[in-house]
C-alpha cells in the first residue's frame, strides 16, 4: 500500500537534470475498458477482457454492472511466465429495482443510463457532491426523447431514478454533444439492443475528443455491430442486431503515459512506455506528435514508444480540443518550457473532474507561474518557479500534472495523490520506481 492513503500531502520527488532511463508498463485504458464492458454486457454469449484497468472508475463500472444482472469474474492466469488479470464478462437478463454509485466517473454516468434503461424496473442513480454538477443533461433529453421515463426534478442531472420498461424502442435522435463526446458514445454504444436501431445526429459546436467517438465506432463494429458513419451530415447509425462475445486484450492507456513520458523530458534520458499500439483510436496516440514538437526525440518500435530528452523543453501552440486529457501534463511542461505557450480550444474542459482551465491556472501561478487563463485556452508564459503546495481538486490528472513539476522544482506537495486511482492503480508507487 502506497504512502498515499495516509498522507494528506505527498512530497513530490524532485530529480531535476539527472538522466532517468527506464521501460514503464502503464495499465490498460479506461475508455477503452468501460466500452468493452458496456459491449460485453450485451452479448449473446460470454466475452474474455484480458488486461483490463483495475481503478476506481472501473470499479464503478463493474459494481453498476453487477447490480443490473451482469455477471463478471475475475480470472488471474499466467501466459508466458507473466501473471495476467482477465475479466470474464458473461449476460444476463437485466433487472431494475437497483442503486447505482457512479462516483464521479464521466462514462460510468454517462454509459450506465443507456444500458441500465434496458432493465425493467426502476434504477436510481447518484455519485459524490461534484458529479451533480457534471453534465448529464443531453443524455438524461436524449432518452426521454426516446420513450424512456426518468424522475429529475427538472434539472437533467444527478440525482435521478430511471424507470425502465424492459426495451429502449430506438430511432432517429437530435443530440446536443458538444460538452462532451460521452454523451453520443453513451448511446451509441447501446444502440445494438435498441429495439429500431439508432440513428443519432449531432447538431451545436464541434464535439470534442473525436478520437473516443471513433474508439467507439471501431469497438461497437469489433464485437458485431453494423455502424454507419456520415461525417457531412454528423450522423451515427448503428442497425439493431445482436452482438458476439469475444476475446478482448485491453490496450495500455497512452493518455496515462503522458506523465511518464514527460520525466524523459524535464529530466533528460529517456522513458520507453511498453506495448505502445501500432495503431490505435486512443487520443493519447498524439503524445508522439505533440511531445516532438516540443523538442523530445519520439521512436515508435516493436517494444514500445520511446521519448528522449533533449536537455530543455520548447513551447507550444497547440489546439488541444480532440485530445483535451492531455492537457494538464502538456500544461506543466510548458511551465517548464524555456518559451511562451498557448494551449487552445480547451473549454470543455472546465466541465471535467474540476474546471482544469481555472485549476491549473491556480496551482501553477501559485508556485510563481504565469499561466493567464481565457475562456477557451491558456497562455503560459515560463518564469521561476518554487515549492508549494499543489492542490489537485480531486482530480486525478491535475495530480499527475502536480507530480510532473515536482521532478524539476524543489519542495512540491501534492494534495490528495490517492485521487490517482481513478485511472492509475498506484501511481506513487509507480512513479517512485521510475525515479529510484
Amino acid at each position: 500500500m502506497s504512502d498515499a492513503k495516509v498522507q494528506p500531502h505527498w512530497p513530490a520527488p524532485f530529480r531535476g537534470s539527472r538522466n532517468v532511463i527506464s521501460r514503464v508498463v502503464i495499465p490498460g485504458s479506461k475508455s477503452v475498458t468501460n466500452r468493452a464492458l458496456i459491449l460485453a454486457s450485451q452479448c449473446t454469449s460470454p466475452s474474455l477482457l484480458r488486461r483490463p484497468l483495475v481503478s476506481s472508475d472501473s470499479e464503478l463500472m463493474v459494481k453498476g454492472l453487477n447490480g443490473l444482472g451482469v455477471g463478471i469474474e475475475e480470472i488471474r492466469t499466467t501466459i508466458d511466465g507473466i501473471e495476467e488479470l482477465q475479466w470474464k464478462v458473461t449476460p444476463s437478463v437485466l433487472r431494475g429495482n437497483s442503486s447505482i454509485d457512479v462516483g464521479n466517473a464521466g462514462t460510468v454516468m454517462r454509459f450506465l443510463p443507456p444500458f441500465a434503461a434496458l432493465a425493467k424496473g426502476d434504477i436510481s442513480f447518484d455519485g459524490d457532491p461534484r458529479s451533480h454538477e457534471r453534465p448529464l443533461g443531453p443524455v438524461i433529453k436524449a432518452l426521454e426523447d426516446l420513450g424512456i421515463s426518468i424522475s429529475h426534478d427538472g434539472r437533467y442531472s444527478l440525482p435521478m431514478v430511471l424507470h425502465g420498461s424492459g426495451e429502449i424502442p430506438g430511432g432517429e435522435l437530435v443530440i446536443d454533444a458538444s460538452a462532451s463526446s460521452q454523451f453520443l458514445s453513451a448511446l451509441l454504444l447501446v444502440a445494438p439492443s435498441m429495439k429500431n436501431g439508432l440513428s443519432a445526429h449531432h447538431v451545436g459546436a464541434p464535439v470534442p475528443s473525436m478520437p473516443h467517438i471513433e474508439m467507439t465506432v471501431e469497438m461497437l463494429r469489433d464485437f458485431g455491430a453494423k455502424v454507419v458513419v456520415d461525417t457531412n451530415s454528423k450522423t451515427w447509425t448503428v442497425q439493431s442486431g445482436e452482438l458476439k462475445g469475444k476475446e478482448l486484450v485491453i490496450e495500455p492507456d497512452l493518455s496515462n503515459a503522458a506523465p511518464f513520458l514527460s520525466i524523459a523530458m524535464v529530466s533528460g534520458g529517456s522513458i520507453t512506455i511498453a506495448d505502445w499500439p501500432l495503431k490505435t483510436t486512443q487520443p493519447g496516440d498524439q503524445l508522439r506528435t505533440i511531445l516532438s514538437r516540443m523538442g523530445a526525440k519520439v521512436e515508435l518500435h516493436t517494444e514500445g514508444l520511446r521519448v528522449t530528452g533533449a536537455g530543455k523543453i520548447s513551447g507550444i501552440d497547440i489546439d488541444l480540443h480532440d485530445v483535451g486529457e492531455l492537457t494538464p501534463s502538456i500544461a506543466a511542461l510548458a511551465a517548464l518550457a524555456d518559451s511562451p505557450s498557448h494551449l487552445r480550444g480547451i473549454g470543455h474542459l472546465r466541465l471535467h473532474e474540476t474546471d482544469r482551465l481555472a485549476a491549473l491556472t491556480r496551482e501553477i501561478n501559485s508556485l510563481g507561474g504565469n499561466v493567464r487563463e481565457e475562456e477557451s485556452s491558456l497562455h503560459i508564459t515560463p518564469a521561476p518557479l518554487h515549492g508549494g503546495v499543489f492542490h489537485t481538486y480531486d482530480d486525478h490528472r491535475l495530480a499527475t500534472a502536480g507530480a510532473v513539476i515536482g521532478l524539476a522544482v524543489e519542495g512540491v506537495e501534492v494534495e490528495n495523490i490517492a485521487t490517482t486511482r481513478k485511472t492509475l492503480p498506484d501511481f506513487p508507487g509507480l512513479w517512485i520506481s521510475i525515479l529510484q
